[in-house]
């Protein structure tokens, strides 16, 4: 970079820094359009005012508040709060009406499902994935096969008091470890799962299939039924129909008769309000499998 005497533009008398690159390269000092420059200042002004009104700049311990108190927070839950309050009569009229005549009533049922997904995708997702298709050790509510019973109240039963819980009323069944306390012997328990493969026609081995279905009758018909159907009054599942919790592989029905598995759904009676119970009951009896 050179320098030269300013130069002057005809017909603007507008002049150059007098910086010069490459010998020909200059640099016209040509201020800011009045209108830019004017609007650059109005922002600056309108920056401070708000500065001034609103929140806007962190302190050692907090915030400026502003001249008018405004808190997005407490508009946030004052929305919600209004909110609440439209929804008040449908949630007292769900309150009161038995689970069964929820269905009858389009508006009615409308508010329970709308409330029973938001709440699922909340509390229940997590486990039962976010389109309630489960995972190894988490029950698929989609299908037709309940450990439980799938009518609309026995769903809401299972969520107010959960499965094998710290709650008083809970759902109590232990299916006993046949290998971890020594009740049967690694070759009786590789025989009982041949049979119980057999019942839902997975691969199995006929011989040891043939041995186990005499261990299956004295250890495990009393629960599962003697042709594997299950009992939902036990929580005992259905062992013909193809659908597993835990996996149906050889090694997976195996390790489920050594340990007796046991999962624990918790108690949300306590965490949710009734109503809101109610309405993931009407949510999950609705998703395909309730009966």
């Amino acid at each position: 970079m050179s320098s030269e005497k300013p130069l002057v533009e005809e017909g603007t008398g507008v002049t150059t820094t007098g910086h010069v690159w490459d010998d020909d390269i200059r640099e016209w000092n040509k201020p800011l359009p009045k209108w830019w420059l004017y609007s650059f200042y109005v922002c600056i002004l309108i920056a401070m005012v708000m500065w001034y009104l609103y929140p806007s700049w962190p302190t050692l311990n907090g915030y400026t508040k502003g001249s008018l108190g405004y808190s997005q927070r407490a508009t946030v839950a004052g929305e919600i709060a209004a909110a609440r309050r439209g929804q008040d009569a449908f949630r007292k009229q769900l309150e009161s009406a038995p689970l069964e005549q929820v269905k009858s009533n389009p508006e009615l049922l409308r508010f329970a499902m709308a409330s029973g997904a938001a709440s699922f995708q909340t509390n229940c997702a997590p486990c039962h994935g976010r389109g309630a298709q489960g995972a190894i050790g988490y029950p698929n509510l989609n299908d037709d096969d309940w450990l439980w019973g799938g009518t609309i109240a026995d769903i809401e039963q299972t969520l107010l008091y959960g499965i094998r819980s710290d709650h008083k009323d809970t759902r109590v069944s232990q299916m006993p470890k046949f290998g971890t306390d020594k009740i049967l012997k690694p070759d009786e328990i590789d025989a009982a799962a041949n049979y119980v493969a057999s019942l839902s026609k997975l691969p199995s081995d006929a011989d040891k299939a043939k041995k186990g279905a005499a261990i299956y009758a004295e250890q495990c018909a009393a629960c599962h039924g003697p042709e594997g159907r299950g009992n939902t009054e036990l929580g005992a599942p259905n062992l013909t129909d193809g659908i597993w919790l835990y996996g149906s592989s050889p090694e997976q029905i195996r390790q489920s008769i050594e340990t007796g598995r046991g999962g624990m759904m918790p108690a949300w009676s306590g965490r949710l309000d009734k109503t809101t119970i109610k309405s993931l009951a009407v949510y999950v009896h609705s998703l395909g499998g309730g009966r």
